[in-house]
């Protein structure tokens, strides 16, 4: 089951936002929390309310436990731009855009969580796949005619 949860109008620029979110995609949630609450970033501080708020939509609306809630979707939408103006030489002015952003970030339980145990026991099962013998017909030995080549070859200048 999916549980979601959305910050409208987060004070922080689209593009600082998602480099926090890329690394929490697919993580457990007690990972990602870990990720987010060690990150020196400000965008840090908004995904791990986030965070905790589709955390707590799953225990109180859902009824799912956290053990296994893995991160599937974490994006960073643009939301409303607030221009500005900034005063320059001769009296002229530039623009100040100050951007905002729509944080979404979606959890599920149907995502099995790989940890290191269950990766290194896949790892070694298929290195025991790999280590039995191939059985192969003879036609994959035989050697292949190269294509012979048609047309003249072009003089050089």
């Amino acid at each position: 089951m999916e549980v979601r949860a959305t910050y409208k109008y987060a004070k922080i620029s689209p593009f600082k936002a998602r480099e926090i979110t890329r690394e929490i995609q697919g993580l457990p949630v007690s990972a990602a929390l870990d990720v987010v609450a060690y990150s020196p970033k400000k965008a840090a501080a908004l995904i791990n309310k986030t965070l905790k708020s589709a955390v707590a939509n799953a225990e109180n609306n859902a009824n799912l436990k956290v053990d296994g809630l893995v991160v599937k979707e974490a994006i960073v939408g643009e939301g409303p731009t607030m221009k500005r103006m900034m005063a320059r030489a001769r009296g002229s002015g530039s623009r100040i855009l100050k951007r905002s952003s729509h944080i979404r970030i979606v959890l599920t339980d149907e995502i099995k969580i790989e940890t290191r145990e269950t990766r290194k026991a896949a790892q070694k099962a298929a290195k025991k796949k790999a280590g039995e013998p191939k059985v192969q017909d003879g036609s994959a030995h035989e050697k292949r005619e190269k294509p012979a080549k048609h047309g003249k070859k072009k003089a050089k200048k």
